[in-house]
């Protein structure tokens, strides 16, 4: 089983990216499992124009990562109630490459009141791409840090966060 995980903050001390971090190492000893970490940041995709930029090697090469993998953890900070730019220009640039596959997200954001922000990209994946969601997500505000350092509750959910998620692809697999 293959999990690719895309952090998309372009942010150099990214909350999301800690979180996608602490999820591979959750799932670094898994029997049976290949992890794959997307960093847009390093990625460098172009902007979707809807022509030329599926052409682009870094496009290509995000592409093949993804049709590799069985399940894709969304790991995304939150601006303006939704995941950031990076991520839905990802999901325009290599959607279709996404058909049938699990779907799983890690959010960081300032609040709690933004909670529900994943549903639209939720939404668009299992409608436009056929994927399957897993109902269970990690959602992180401001409070659930010490410092720079998340909180041992929340290492914890990531842990059930990543159960769930192998289970959740595994069965689909099946």
């Amino acid at each position: 089983m293959k999990i690719l995980i895309v952090a998309s903050s372009l942010n150099q001390e990214s909350k999301s990216r800690q979180l996608a971090d602490e999820l591979e190492l959750a799932l670094k000893d898994k029997d049976d499992l290949e992890i794959d970490l997307l960093d847009l940041k390093e990625a460098d995709l172009p902007l979707c124009d809807g022509g030329a930029a599926y052409e682009d090697e870094r496009v290509i090469a995000a592409k093949e990562k993804v049709e590799a993998a069985d399940g894709i953890v969304f790991a995304s900070p939150i601006y303006v109630y939704n995941v950031n730019a990076a991520m839905k220009n990802f999901v325009e640039l290599t959607g279709h490459s996404m058909k049938g596959k699990v779907a799983g997200f890690l959010c960081s954001a300032g609040g709690r009141m933004s909670y529900m922000s994943v549903m639209s990209l939720a939404n668009s994946l299992m409608l436009d791409f056929r994927m399957f969601v897993l109902p269970r997500f990690v959602y992180v505000a401001a409070e659930d840090w010490e410092g720079s350092a998340l909180k041992d509750e929340i290492k914890g959910r990531i842990g059930e966060f990543a159960t769930s998620f192998q289970d959740f692809v595994g069965r689909m697999l099946d």
